[in-house]
C-alpha cells in the first residue's frame, strides 16, 4: 500500500513538472516571437530607409531638386488655370443667352393630349 502512495506522489511530482516545463516553453515562445517580431520590423525599416534614399537619389538625378519641379508644376498649373479662365470668358456670354432664351421662351400651344385629355375628364368627347 505504500508503495501505491508513493507511486501516487510520484505521478503527481511528474504532473508538476511537466505543467511548469509547459509553462516555461509558452514563456519561451512568446519571448521568441517577440524578439522575432523585433528583429522582423528592424529589417523592414532599415529596407524601407534603404529604398528611400534609392528614391531621393533617383528623384535628385532625373528630375533635379524638388523646389524646381515644384516651381515647373506651379508654373503649368498657372497656365492651365489662365487658359480655363480665358474659355470662361470667352463663352459665358453665350451661356448665358441661351439660359435666357430658355426661359424667356412661353409657348403658347396646347399639346394635343392635354386637348383630349380634359376633354375625356369634361366628356365631351
Amino acid at each position: 500500500m505504500a508503495e501505491s502512495g508513493t507511486g501516487i506522489q510520484e505521478l503527481m511530482a511528474a504532473e508538476t513538472r511537466a505543467s511548469q516545463i509547459v509553462a516555461e516553453a509558452r514563456i519561451g515562445r512568446g519571448d521568441r516571437m517577440k524578439q522575432a517580431k523585433v528583429e522582423a520590423q528592424q529589417l523592414i525599416d532599415s529596407y524601407r530607409a534603404e529604398k528611400q534614399e534609392e528614391f531621393n537619389n533617383m528623384a535628385l538625378s532625373q528630375g533635379g531638386s524638388e523646389g524646381n519641379a515644384a516651381a515647373a508644376l506651379q508654373a503649368e498649373t498657372n497656365k492651365e488655370v489662365q487658359a480655363m479662365e480665358g474659355l470662361f470668358q470667352k463663352n459665358v456670354q453665350g451661356a448665358v443667352d441661351v439660359l435666357l432664351s430658355k426661359c424667356c421662351e412661353v409657348s403658347l400651344e396646347v399639346p394635343t393630349a392635354r386637348v383630349r385629355a380634359t376633354q375625356k375628364m369634361a366628356g365631351t368627347v
